[in-house]
């Protein structure tokens, strides 16, 4: 019998590339951990799957995520994996893997008791991840606020030079090893007390070794379009890209800032400057009622999420009173006879920062403005903590395709793909991934476009998209018929230097 040329082959497909290009109807074959061909597919297979009436796109990136310690803890990765996402990029809003003993006193928050390994910085976290690999990818960033906290704790002052020494050399040490970046969370301690010439010296860095910075601002709020400024100004004067972190405007007196907000960022591109941002499709957000307390978002709103009324502010996980989980802060207020800054103290001295809540703080239309323009990509901001986690941990992506593009076209499904694929996949320097092209790595996600949707809520948010039957990570299988394979072929991505096509 003659030898297999290829290890699967998916045939009949409607091939969404990830470049923006329309669908084309075709084959693709995998072999080894890479996409051997794509078009009209001949020779052998050890398997074939029938994709005929059904889409077949890149695996999907998630740029924003907070999964750094959950891929350890829940290494199949389903909440993510179950919706098409083939690369987490952790590290955001600041929070990052090392050094170790910080971040895991800042990630206890988002997680309850696990099984996680040690490690020694970021190199030792991206080795880590090679050893002990998840179902899917991740490429990471380096939080500004665990460099802060673990060379300096939570001083409210500028760093000493030595400890400034100490934190560029633990960034130098994490780009050198491959990391894509750096991230602030200039809205929380430590990262607050910097400015903005602390991270515009940091950020430098990245101008010798390469990567980016990203960025949840210091407000969201009334001070969003001071916050871009400041946010494009370290790019620029570090010279290097940009990432605003899923941008909004915050509290129901700022809707509306997002037009001016993106004219800033269409302003900076004009000049030269590589800027683009990404978004969670949802109109609420999730943080620790610790930063709900401290931004004064339960008081005047002035700080930077703006003002959250108690029966908007849901909690999502409380480890030591779970039965709590679903209940909004207006109706423990009611309960205990305490106005809302009370009820909120005295959770947090019975929880602490594991204290997580779902805070619905935004405009519809908003939403629709800036997913609707094309510096925006998407990212999940999903928290893996409690037992009411917001439903974007869970549907993310496919609420992008099923809702926003195909229901609502406020973008075509191939421009939907590309925003979470190829233009991620370039911005981020993930070398020969982001497309279905020959030769690069198979990671893949197979969808029905006509079924494909969110279906979680915040009362059950819990459950897996509709209409995702595939996906495959460096070649293999981690979903198969709608059901997770329990494969764990997932590898630390280093920053690389890749080009990337994009459809004219």
């Amino acid at each position: 019998m003659p030898e297999n040329k290829w290890d699967l082959v998916i045939r009949n497909a409607s091939i969404y590339d990830g470049s923006g290009a329309s669908p084309i109807e075709g084959d693709v074959a995998i072999k080894g951990d890479r996409i051997g061909a794509v078009g009209v597919v001949e020779g052998a297979s050890s398997r074939e799957i029938d994709a005929r009436g059904r889409a077949l796109a890149p695996g999907f990136i998630d740029v924003h995520s907070h999964d750094d310690f959950a891929l350890f803890i829940t290494p199949e990765m389903e909440f993510k994996t179950m919706q098409g996402v083939t690369t987490d990029v952790v590290g955001n809003c600041g929070l990052g893997a090392a050094p170790y003993p910080v971040a895991l006193a800042m990630f206890a928050m988002m997680h309850r008791p696990g099984t996680i390994p040690t490690w020694e910085g970021y190199p030792g976290y991206l080795d880590e991840i090679d050893r002990n690999p998840p179902s899917l990818n991740v490429a990471v960033l380096v939080g500004h606020g665990s460099l802060r906290a673990g060379a300096m704790g939570i001083a409210q002052r500028e760093p000493s030079s030595q400890e400034f020494a100490q934190m560029r050399g633990w960034l130098r040490d994490a780009l050198e090893a491959g990391a894509v970046g750096l991230s602030t969370g200039l809205v929380y301690e430590p990262g607050r007390s910097a400015r903005t010439e602390e991270i515009v010296e940091l950020a430098r860095e990245m101008a010798r070794t390469g990567g980016l910075y990203a960025s949840h601002m210091r407000n969201e709020a009334g001070g969003l379009l001071d916050s871009v400024r400041e946010t494009i100004r370290i790019g620029e004067e570090a010279g290097v890209p940009i990432q605003i972190s899923h941008h909004k405007a915050s509290g129901r007196e700022n809707w509306g800032k997002v037009r001016d907000s993106i004219r800033l960022i269409e302003q900076a591109r004009a000049r030269g400057v590589d800027v683009t941002a990404d978004q969670y499709p949802y109109t609420s957000g999730s943080t620790s009622l610790a930063a709900v307390l401290q931004n004064r978002a339960l008081d005047d709103g002035q700080g930077g999420m703006g003002r959250v009324p108690g029966d908007k502010v849901l909690f999502a996980s409380m480890p030591r009173h779970p039965e709590r989980e679903g209940m909004t802060l207006k109706q423990m207020c009611d309960s205990w006879g305490l106005s809302e800054r009370a009820a909120a103290e005295r959770i947090i001295s019975e929880e602490g920062v594991s204290a997580v809540v779902v805070i619905e703080t935004m405009d519809e239309a908003d939403v629709r403005t800036v997913l609707r323009h094309p510096t925006t990509m998407i990212g999940s901001d999903g928290i893996a903590a409690g037992g009411r986690p917001h439903p974007r941990l869970y549907g993310t992506f496919p609420r992008v395709i099923g809702r926003y593009a195909r229901d609502e076209r406020l973008m075509s499904v191939a421009e939907a793909v590309h925003r979470m694929t190829g233009m991620p996949a370039e911005k981020f320097r993930l070398t020969e991934r982001g497309l279905v092209r020959a030769g690069y790595f198979a990671d893949l996600v197979i969808f029905d476009p006509e079924s494909i949707a969110d279906i979680g809520t915040y009362e059950d948010p819990r459950r897996y998209p509709n209409g995702l039957s595939h996906v495959f990570v460096n070649g293999i299988a981690i979903v198969a018929d709608g059901k997770h394979t329990g494969a764990r072929p997932g590898r630390a991505l280093r920053r690389g230097s890749g080009k990337f096509e994009r459809h004219a």
